[in-house]
């Protein structure tokens, strides 16, 4: 029973108020980014107005107050017990820097072993190229085997190679087109329950150790890091996370340990699959760019600090874009407090 409606709408109010602005929010918000302490505060604001509700109906009050906690009791149950998939227009700039980080880190697993097996692919190249020099004619790609380091660097800080000057738009296409088809390879792959995404990636490893290696023991440490860090910072990341994809799919074809039916298990990971493909496509345009109009330069034209700086500085965000965005802020978290 109510002693005092005045102060008990007075005491109340606040929290309607706050039950209604949540379910706005949530009207806005990826289900996925909501923490458990939101839920829990939900919780808790819907069972308080459903007992004010109850109360406020043993007595005499305006129908506008009563109307108004019934739809917002309405709402609030609706909000807490649905069952069906909510669709939701896709917004891009949530997506870039809320709903592909936090895919990325789901699966932080996947990317730890797509990132072993491309380690084991590099050590292999550096002892490959320091024990046998004849491996570089198997270990090295696009004609590095033939050309010692030094010679190339010569050349190209000579002036002479100026072929890309005149069609960087159609070179860098060229690039993006290539990388792109290298990384859904290595990610498709995965169907062969990851067979053939393992052995990409650890020849991806082979060839980058080998040819860092060759350059390395020529004395061409600071033009291999001038030439790769621009677009590698970015390319080597994407490829990375390409076959995290592909080790995703995997695990669903394999399913040990797993009770759910193989079109289920294939159902659950397509979504995180696909998020992150269109964020490696992403990636590699931006590489395939800076790939063409960047990297292609050396010394006179630009230093080679410059380039490295900004190959470091790109890394450093990179991390910090996958390891932090679109986690709950503190102002988040002291919202349910």
């Amino acid at each position: 029973m109510i002693i005092d409606l005045q102060r008990f709408l007075e005491t109340e109010q606040p929290c309607w108020r706050e039950l209604e602005e949540r379910l706005r929010r949530l009207e806005r918000t990826d289900p996925e980014a909501i923490s458990l302490e939101d839920l829990q505060r939900l919780q808790y604001l819907y069972e308080r107005t459903s007992s004010d509700l109850v109360r406020l109906r043993t007595y005499a009050v305006e129908p506008e107050t009563r109307e108004y906690l019934e739809n917002l009791v309405a709402t609030a149950y609706a909000e807490i017990h649905e069952t069906r998939e909510r669709h939701r227009a896709w917004h891009p700039w949530r997506w870039l820097i809320q709903t592909f980080p936090q895919t990325f880190r789901h699966h932080w697993g996947a990317f730890k072993l797509s990132v072993a097996v491309t380690t084991a692919g590099v050590i292999l190249g550096i002892l490959a190229t320091l024990l046998d020099t004849q491996s570089r004619f198997v270990t090295m790609p696009f004609g590095h085997a033939y050309v010692r380091p030094s010679d190339r660097v010569a050349q190209e800080e000579s002036g002479l190679t100026t072929a890309v000057d005149g069609s960087r738009i159609s070179f860098s296409s060229f690039l993006i087109a290539n990388n792109t088809r290298v990384s859904l390879l290595t990610l498709a792959l995965g169907m062969t329950y990851g067979v053939g995404t393992v052995v990409l990636l650890f020849y991806n490893g082979v060839v980058l150790g080998a040819i860092s290696t060759d350059y390395c023991a020529d004395g061409q440490t600071v033009f291999l890091l001038g030439w790769l860090l621009p677009h590698g910072s970015i390319e080597i990341p994407a490829i990375l996370i390409a076959g995290q994809a592909g080790l995703i799919l995997a695990g669903a074809l394999i399913g040990r340990g797993r009770r759910e039916a193989l079109l289920e298990r294939l159902r659950r990971v397509g979504p995180d699959v696909l998020t992150l493909t269109a964020g490696v496509v992403l990636l590699l345009v931006w590489a395939g760019l800076v790939e063409s109009f960047l990297s292609q330069y050396h010394q006179p034209k630009l230093p080679y600090g410059l380039k490295i700086a900004f190959g470091i500085a790109q890394m450093a965000l990179l991390m910090l874009w996958l390891a932090r965005r679109g986690k709950p802020t503190a102002a988040n978290k002291g919202d349910s407090a």
